[in-house]
């Protein structure tokens, strides 16, 4: 809705219009007053459309779900109340950055500088302080759970044995019991033995070639459940992981339900602690109709062996309409295991390269920006993420080193470009070649 979020969030989905629903966000003429109560208007903007794009962002970020009317096209807003959304969303440092491309894109240099300037009292906004509560959840008595319909569970493994016994013993305990557990086993050697002690109904499929997702299309293949539930051989879940991802798809009538990981050791994420509309889809926490797959297709093959493509998955059912909703009730552990899976295929981060001209970022990733987003997007995506992509995957909420990552990037940057010139040319391969998706039938 703010044209500077193109800048700072260059490849979310909700900066995309669903194909014949619009975008995410509501008309605020729509919303019940209970909502509004929870949202705060805002008078430093200067015209009465930004305001109310203000509102509608303030609704989603908050929680709230419906499918009342939302906003089908965008109107352009003056430059100074584009300074004042960043600014209440967004850190200084940018807001600043903002500024330098604005300067550097041959903009109004007096013009950009006056309205970053006088903006410079707006305070940032913490919407996660007063989240929309969804009444009536914790006494809701799902049909849907009354009416215990099947539930394909999918986990494709590799050479993670140790890690694939405990998540197994989680499903041993939990309080849906019709659900089968669909295996895709790439590892070697293979231990065919190993699912004997476990008292679930497991199909293990064996699977020579180590390729994610092509596991994990084969898995769905084979499911004979009404739902398909995603998950991952190295992570730990609660004895109500099932119950709670369908209880969150009747609640909401929604066709995905996108639990939430935290590491193992910590607690919940406060921003993903409450049910709103889902702005990512992850396949090691997930949920949903096997119709889903049939109307879209399966996950896309270009992504094997590299990043994203359960993200491009999550952002091809947002256009199609459907209704996900990121669910902090089916949360998970994610252990990390520092051995087997993606790891071994070569590709276990996707803009942090181990080598000094590896593509950077992995290519999938650039044919993800580029198909959906468009190429300039996708450059703004990468002026985002690679500079901060300089510093280890450790340090990646750590301030002071993604500063010092940003200053490393600069002096390295010549090899910086090639790095992304290699990503860019093997994305367009990908693009010549398109999407790999299977159709479900």
């Amino acid at each position: 809705m703010f044209t500077f979020l193109k800048y700072l969030q260059p490849t979310s989905y909700f900066s995309l219009s669903r194909n014949s629903k619009g975008y995410v966000f509501p008309i605020i003429e729509s919303i019940p007053k209970s909502v509004l109560e929870h949202l705060q208007g805002d008078a430093t903007y200067k015209s009465e459309i930004a305001k109310s794009y203000d509102l509608a962002w303030q609704a989603i970020h908050k929680g709230y779900i419906s499918d009342a009317n939302t906003i089908q096209t965008i109107s352009p807003i003056p430059l100074h109340d584009e300074y004042v959304f960043i600014r209440k969303n967004f850190s200084s440092v940018w807001v600043f950055y903002v500024l330098l491309i604005r300067i550097f894109s041959f903009k109004k240099p007096f013009k950009e500088f006056r309205n970053w300037f006088i903006t410079r009292s707006t305070n940032r906004f913490r919407y996660i302080e007063d989240t929309i509560v969804h009444d009536g959840w914790e006494q809701f008595q799902s049909q849907l759970i009354a009416e215990s319909p099947k539930v394909s569970v999918v986990i494709p493994t590799l050479n993670r044995y140790h890690y694939l016994k405990d998540v197994l013993k989680d499903f041993e305990k939990q309080d849906y019991t019709n659900f089968e557990i669909i295996v895709v086993d790439q590892s070697e050697p293979f231990n065919s033995g190993f699912y004997d002690e476990f008292k679930l109904n497991i199909n293990v499929i064996k699977q020579a070639e180590k390729a994610l997702w092509l596991a994990r299309n084969t898995a769905i293949r084979n499911a004979s459940g009404k739902f398909i539930a995603l998950s991952e051989d190295d992570v730990r879940i609660e004895s109500d992981w099932i119950s709670k991802h369908l209880k969150c798809i009747d609640f909401f009538k929604a066709d995905i339900s996108a639990g939430v990981f935290y590491p193992e050791g910590q607690n919940l994420p406060k921003a993903r602690s409450f049910f709103m509309m889902a702005s990512q889809f992850a396949t090691g926490n997930a949920m949903l109709y096997k119709s889903v797959f049939k109307e879209i297709g399966l996950f896309d093959r270009q992504f094997e062996k590299q990043r994203m493509g359960d993200g491009e998955f999550g952002l091809r059912a947002y256009l199609n309409g459907f209704k996900s909703i990121s669910n902090p009730e089916a949360s998970c552990i994610d252990v990390k295991a520092d051995v087997g899976g993606l790891r071994e295929m070569g590709s276990w981060d996707a803009f942090r390269t181990k080598k000094w001209f590896a593509p950077r970022p992995i290519p999938s990733v650039l044919y993800f920006f580029r198909k959906y987003f468009g190429n300039k997007a996708a450059k703004y995506a990468l002026m985002r993420t690679v500079p901060l992509s300089i510093m280890p995957y450790q340090f990646k909420k750590n301030k002071a080193m993604l500063i010092i990552g940003a200053l490393v990037s600069i002096l390295i940057l010549p090899i910086v470009i090639v790095q992304v010139l290699k990503s860019w040319r093997m994305s367009n391969i990908k693009l010549r070649e398109g999407e790999l998706i299977e159709r479900l039938n």
